[in-house]
């Protein structure tokens, strides 16, 4: 986690770790330091990365697949999802599923965006952020590090805006901390749009990308 910070730490086949390690990640992606605590000391290490794992859907792999048939029982699949305890995913700010890459995508050339437009277009908000910042006076120019209260400030919600995200915590059963990420990612999700404000679509898509939210939900 320290070696990554302000870097990329990418976790493959993060259901395969142990589960010790994986619930020692709590504590850095809540604070942004790791502690090394021996018998006679203790030191302190930062560790603000960016945080990325994969996971199979299940054991197999091929749960949802459009083509391969799953041969995994439900009791095996709900054993495979339970390895990433709830604190941990309640920690990650984006969930989604990654479908299969038809053929045809992977022979086709040319139509994606380029890697310098997407560069750009984050540049662009994180400029806004850091203007935003100062006009207001909050502590951090990075909205993943907003408090609750800065986020009053930063990404004030209209009436339905606040409805959808109450309708949501109520229906996902989402902790304070998964409601106050949903509100940081749809206030990125806005800047990354050239939005100043924070609308009814920028709040849908930040609670769409809570997939293993809405999964817990439906067991």
């Amino acid at each position: 986690m320290s070696l990554a910070h302000h870097g990329v730490l990418f976790l493959d086949e993060l259901a395969e770790f142990r589960r010790a390690a994986l619930e020692a990640l709590r504590q850095p992606l809540e604070d942004g330091v790791v502690c090394i605590a021996r018998a006679r000391a203790r030191a302190w290490f930062p560790a603000r990365p960016v945080l990325l794992g994969a996971v199979n859907p299940c054991p197999c792999g091929y749960h949802s697949h459009p083509r391969r048939r799953c041969v995994c029982s439900d009791e095996a699949r709900k054993r495979y999802r339970a390895r990433l305890s709830g604190p941990l995913i309640d920690r990650l700010d984006i969930h989604v599923s990654v479908p299969p890459v038809e053929v045809s995508a992977l022979t086709r050339s040319g139509g994606g965006e380029s890697s310098a437009d997407v560069r750009a277009r984050v540049t662009r908000a994180r400029d806004v952020q850091r203007e935003r910042a100062a006009k207001l006076g909050v502590s951090t120019s990075v909205n993943a590090t907003l408090t609750g209260a800065e986020l009053e400030a930063v990404a004030a919600l209209d009436r339905d805006g606040r409805r959808l995200v109450e309708a949501a915590v109520e229906k996902l059963g989402l902790s304070a901390r998964a409601f106050v990420k949903v509100r940081r990612v749809a206030r990125t999700i806005a800047d990354l749009e050239g939005e100043e404000r924070v609308r009814v679509p920028h709040v849908a898509e930040a609670i769409q990308a809570r997939l293993l939210d809405r999964e817990v939900a439906r067991y």
